[in-house]
């Protein structure tokens, strides 16, 4: 299902991470994935949200003094009763510490262009650009390729970042013909494991980096780098990092991203009210140990390997 027009979450300026240069980076709402580590939760659901920061919080109930459905209460530990909320924002127009927080913005792309057109002389000067992120972008297939044409227009690279699970023949007639680069997630090869810890199978994931690997050795193809995040004990294991090895190697892939583990997404799903039993594993709450990164690099020393924090 293709929902029409996203939500977006933020649009970030001055990123370093996203991409080559210095890029902009617009976060949509909604992924077909629902992985257990996700590193923004924030983005999982198509729809608004609401988030109460603790650390922000002030403890004046003024959020409290407005909410009709009585959904805010002390004796909560995550403060908002997700059953009760009616998404009003009331409260989030009242708090003086900005602890409750809207999730979610209704823009049109008109709006989504004003803002990145301030750092179109950064992205010349760097070499940068507009990256999709969120989320995933191919959620709203129509919505971006209209986005990413008019970027196009005002002469813009870009960039898209993906769990690449979505409708192969329709990316390359809406989407491909505008993008520059395309970073592609992989996280289990596994199909049984990939459906356990993302609650989706992987087989149509493998098979459209398949179909992009052999459209970017073409003439004029578009760049692919597969990126993987090492997550503890579940993509960082040997079995699943030798697999992923020999299917890169399968496809000619020559660079690969190996993403370093970042833990600031436990933080953020208690933030929505969202737990499980790994936003309370103490150690998906730590970041990794030097000594075991290098053992994930030394897995693809056959690969020019780049990196970040995830």
């Amino acid at each position: 299902m293709e929902f029409k027009k996203p939500l977006i979450l933020d649009i970030k300026g001055n990123s370093l991470d996203d991409g080559p240069g210095i890029r902009t980076v617009i976060f949509f709402k909604g992924c077909p994935l629902s992985c257990v580590w996700c590193h923004n939760p924030e983005c999982k659901g198509t729809g608004y949200e609401l988030a109460w920061d603790r650390k922000e919080c002030i403890g004046c109930n003024s959020c409290i003094n407005v909410c009709e459905p009585a959904a805010l209460a002390r004796d909560n530990p995550d403060f908002v009763d997700r059953h009760k909320c009616t998404l009003c924002f009331k409260c989030v127009d009242v708090c003086p510490a900005n602890a409750m927080t809207e999730v979610g913005r209704d823009m049109e792309i008109e709006e989504v262009i004003e803002i990145i057109r301030k750092d179109i002389p950064f992205f010349v000067t760097s070499g940068g650009g507009v990256t999709l992120s969120g989320g995933e972008p191919t959620l709203f297939m129509r919505f971006t390729a209209d986005l990413l044409k008019k970027l196009k227009l005002l002469n813009i690279q870009t960039l898209i970042e993906t769990c690449g699970q979505f409708d192969c023949a329709a990316f390359f007639e809406l989407m491909y013909p505008y993008l520059d680069f395309i970073y592609y997630d992989i996280k289990l090869i596994d199909s049984e494991e990939h459906r356990k810890y993302c609650r989706v199978s992987n087989e149509r994931i493998l098979d459209n980096f398949r179909e992009l690997c052999r459209a970017s050795q073409r003439k004029g193809g578009v760049e692919i780098l597969p990126r993987i995040a090492l997550i503890p004990g579940i993509t960082d294991r040997r079995h699943n990092l030798e697999a992923a090895a020999s299917f890169l190697k399968e496809n000619k892939i020559k660079k690969v991203a190996l993403l370093q583990y970042n833990p600031l997404w436990v933080e953020k799903s208690k933030k929505l009210g969202i737990h499980s039993s790994y936003t309370e594993d103490a150690k998906m709450a730590t970041w990794m140990p030097l000594s075991h990164l290098k053992e994930c690099l030394a897995i693809f020393q056959d690969f020019e390997v780049v990196g970040s924090r995830y």
